[in-house]
Formats: C-alpha cells, sequence, structure tokens
C-alpha cells in the first residue's frame, strides 16, 4: 500500500457510492488506474465489501442495548458453539470477543424496551453457556463510526 491506496481508502469510506471517476478525481488519477488500485485493494482482501450506513433514529430503532456476556467456562467448545449460534442470529448487530471481566460484547438494537425484552427473552436468554448477561443502553450517540483511521498507515509507510 501506498499514498494513494491511503487516499482511496479513505474517499470510499467517506463514501462507498463514489464512482471510480469521483475516485480518480480525489485521488489524482486517471479513471482506469483508480479502478485497477479499487480492484487490486478489493482482491488483496483490504476492501471486504460495501454498505449503505442506516440512521437508527429514522427506522425507528431508538433502543441501543451493549450486553457483556460471561461463559459458564472458556473452553473452545463453549466458545465455538456461542459464536457459531450468535453469529446466526439477526437480533445480534455484532459481536466481540473480549478481554477483561466479560468474554463477549454484543450490540442489540430495538425498537423501544418492550421490542428489547422480546429480543432478550427469545434470543438472549436462549445462548448458550451463558452466565452472566450485563446490559447497559445506549442513552445518546456522541460519535458515530465513520471508517478506519487509514491516514495513520502513512506513518508505517514513511
Amino acid at each position: 500500500m501506498n499514498r494513494i491506496d491511503i487516499l482511496i481508502l479513505e474517499a470510499l469510506q467517506k463514501d462507498s457510492s463514489a464512482t471510480i471517476a469521483e475516485i480518480g478525481n480525489a485521488v489524482g488519477l486517471s479513471n482506469s488506474a483508480a479502478h485497477r488500485r479499487v480492484q487490486s485493494l478489493q482482491e488483496s482482501g483490504v476492501i471486504t465489501n460495501y454498505s449503505a450506513r442506516l440512521n437508527p433514529d429514522k427506522l425507528g430503532l431508538g433502543v441501543q442495548a451493549f450486553i457483556e456476556i460471561t461463559l459458564t467456562d472458556q473452553s473452545r467448545e463453549s466458545m465455538d458453539k456461542f459464536e457459531e449460534i450468535v453469529s446466526d442470529l439477526d437480533d445480534i448487530l455484532e459481536c466481540y470477543l473480549m478481554s477483561g471481566s466479560a468474554d463477549y460484547m454484543l450490540s442489540v438494537a430495538a425498537l423501544n424496551l418492550n421490542d428489547f425484552d422480546d429480543i432478550h427473552r427469545n434470543c438472549l436468554s436462549d445462548l448458550p453457556g451463558v452466565a452472566s448477561m450485563t446490559t447497559k443502553f445506549l442513552i445518546r450517540r456522541i460519535k458515530n463510526w465513520n471508517g478506519y483511521p487509514v491516514r495513520r498507515l502513512q506513518d508505517i509507510l514513511n
């Protein structure tokens, strides 16, 4: 990767619907050169997919919760089973294996507290091998995730 690749990644993280011509203009490349660079970043696995970011408030998803999960044991079998089931549940937006007091951190969005109660009773409470769950509700979003700080990679390249 070089400086141009970093600029392309920044441009795509800002707007993944940008055309190749727009990306090329933003980074000072011709359409064909920009296309080759983007294609190379996709083939190497740096770019994994494209998606639209949705506004949860506009969708009526007024409740976002983060759930810390501690398993009864941390055997490979228990963790694999937990991760396999979580991966297939649409109600769970994200799942991270964590260090610290909890084993996993989950993210869930719900319409309201009654909807969250339904997700808790019919999804979260059925997760295998759970010793404890601690739920924390988002009060207000201060900063939305807008992509990785790829510009920091320039320090490595220099």
